[in-house]
């Protein structure tokens, strides 16, 4: 056996026949004398490839939603803003100006903002592979070459590559690919994050020695261990976890006898097997957005109805967190006419729409989730809203769930009130968890937003992807304040963005006393594994040691 090293990017592994991803460079035609080019006919032919290269994308985003999830589909977004972003474009326009063919253009340009990025750390260097993405489209426009297509590869093939742009791990069916390895890479990398969302075993950064690798050589890939084995004999095969481990379908406790409940996270129909699947005690965070999408007007209370009792059949008799819609910011419907905003992060989404400009909509879905409530597994519902910050709001939504309730009985509807909570995402909701905890039956902590919204650092912006970090002290002691505030006052917590699912947290999590860990589905057995191993006092322990730290750095070692 031959041993390789990398980042694990998905806790699962994956034995098969090694197949390298080797694309044809993309050449370029030799430089014309920028006397004899055309720039007026250029500047065309780059406003061509702009336009289809923005349909290409927003048709990869589309299928990357459908496949892995709104949430992840949303790089492709990124992409869009990387192919209008004014620097490069003007770049591109004004070397067209002085006399370079567009296809010279777009290499030069996206060549220097590359090797910026590259020039950078962490996160940041892994967006290059993002501009690489949107440069190689609209070099194939203008050199008319069809992109390669990794969605027919063999079944138990292990693909191999230098890199992997979001466009071509997207592509890849989870069905057929056993793994994936790269020379380059890391865990944060967008391709990492799709191919842990389509559940595929995956090693990144494994560095150069990986092309010693072999077309057809048996490969095995452990994205847990992080190591790429080559000829793995029959024990190595049987020690590794993965899609072939035993999932553990019976809820877990601490080694201790603590429940700890693990649930995934759902953003589509299409995920709910895949949950159960894998083990899931029930959904923890129930996307419901996906019935908004890609249509002309809003979905009826039936519809609505008929989706969430569908939640409820996959799981029976495990609970099913709902979260309301969950809209603005980052995530438009254009049918909604969501108001256009300088800073839309900081103004009308989630539950500000739902009490103001949207009531319509929130009272259909209310209508349609008590209506869930009062069905034969209703008792499990339970029902979130988005975005909180004020106490006010809370009881406004209290009150219009009981002026529904009121219209429902007047009808003679059969209807039931299910739990209620809230998300903690503003350092706001932190700050009231407790008056919040006092009107309502749960909290559950959405690390991805209370990150950006604690370190005043948006998400999507790569400039400040170094300070989105749910381990600073400040987001650690916003995440304990809310789960010891809620505790106190007798309800429960959970955490449903992204920091939940990391295997390498859970025993963080579990010593600052969360109730129920939400992910995606992939996770749920490496997570499970975690809480069984793992001893409630000495969890806590750790906590509190990490709650004193006042760096991040000083955190990192601790956990190390």
């Amino acid at each position: 056996m031959a041993t390789f090293t990398g980042v694990g990017s998905t806790p699962l592994s994956g034995v098969g026949t090694a197949r390298w991803f080797r694309p044809s460079a993309l050449e370029l035609p030799d430089r014309p004398d920028p006397a004899t080019v055309d720039s007026a006919a250029e500047r065309d032919r780059f406003e061509d490839a702009r336009d289809a290269a923005r349909a290409a994308i927003r048709e990869a985003r589309d299928r990357a939603a459908a496949a892995v999830g709104e949430d992840e589909a949303a790089v492709f977004e990124a992409h869009e803003q990387f192919l209008d972003d004014p620097q490069l474009v003007g770049a591109i326009e004004e070397s067209i100006d002085d006399g370079t063919p567009a296809e010279h253009a777009v290499a030069d340009a996206y060549a220097d903002a590359i090797a910026q990025f590259e020039g950078m750390e962490g996160r940041m260097a892994e967006r290059a592979d993002d501009l690489r993405d949107v440069r190689d489209r609209l070099l194939r426009e203008l050199l008319d070459v069809d992109s390669v297509d990794l969605g027919s590869l063999p079944e138990g093939t292990v693909l191999l590559a230098d890199r992997l742009t979001p466009s071509d791990t997207a592509g890849l069916d989870p069905d057929a690919v056993a793994g994936v390895a790269t020379v380059t890479g890391g865990r944060t990398s967008h391709a990492a994050i799709i191919a842990r969302s389509l559940a595929i075993p995956a090693v990144v950064g494994v560095g150069e020695a990986l092309t010693d690798v072999s077309d057809g050589a048996t490969v095995l890939v452990d994205g847990e261990a992080g190591e790429v084995v080559v000829d793995p004999d029959a024990e190595r095969r049987a020690s590794v976890s993965g899609v072939d481990a035993p999932v553990v379908t019976e809820h877990v406790e601490t080694a201790d006898g603590r429940k700890i409940e693990v649930a995934a996270n759902v953003g589509r129909p299409a995920e709910l097997d895949p949950a159960t699947a894998r083990g899931a005690d029930g959904i923890g965070l129930y996307r419901t957005e996906f019935l908004f999408l890609d249509r002309d007007t809003p979905p009826d209370e039936d519809e609505q109805f008929e989706a969430i009792t569908d939640a409820l059949a996959a799981f029976p008799d495990e609970r099913v967190v709902v979260r309301t819609l969950d809209v603005g910011g980052d995530k438009q419907v254009p049918y909604l006419d969501l108001p256009d905003e300088p800073n839309p992060f900081l103004g009308r989404r989630g539950v500000r729409l739902s009490l103001g400009d949207h009531a319509d909509l929130f009272e259909t879905q209310l209508r349609a989730l008590l209506k869930a409530a009062a069905t034969d597994a209703g008792d499990d519902l339970a029902v979130m809203v988005p975005m909180v910050a004020r106490v006010e709001e809370v009881e406004d939504v209290l009150s219009r769930v009981e002026a529904v309730a009121a219209t429902l009985d007047a009808e003679g509807v059969d209807y039931a009130i299910p739990d209620l909570g809230a998300m903690v995402e503003t350092p706001a909701a932190s700050y009231v968890a407790g008056a919040l905890a006092d009107r309502l039956d749960f909290l559950s902590i959405g690390t991805n937003d209370l990150t950006q919204y604690v370190m005043a650092a948006d998400r999507e912006n790569d400039g400040v992807a170094d300070l989105h970090d749910p381990l600073h002290p400040a987001v650690l002691r916003a995440i304990d304040r809310t789960v010891t505030a809620a505790h106190e006052r007798g309800a429960w917590v959970g955490m449903c963005g992204e920091m939940a699912g990391d295997p390498d947290l859970t025993e963080l999590l579990v010593g600052l006393g969360l109730d129920e860990l939400s992910m995606s589905a992939v996770t749920v057995p490496a997570v499970k594994a975690r809480i069984r191993e793992t001893d409630s006092e000495t969890a806590a322990a750790l906590a509190r040691e990490v709650l004193a730290c006042e760096t991040r750095s000083a955190v990192a070692s601790r956990l190390d």
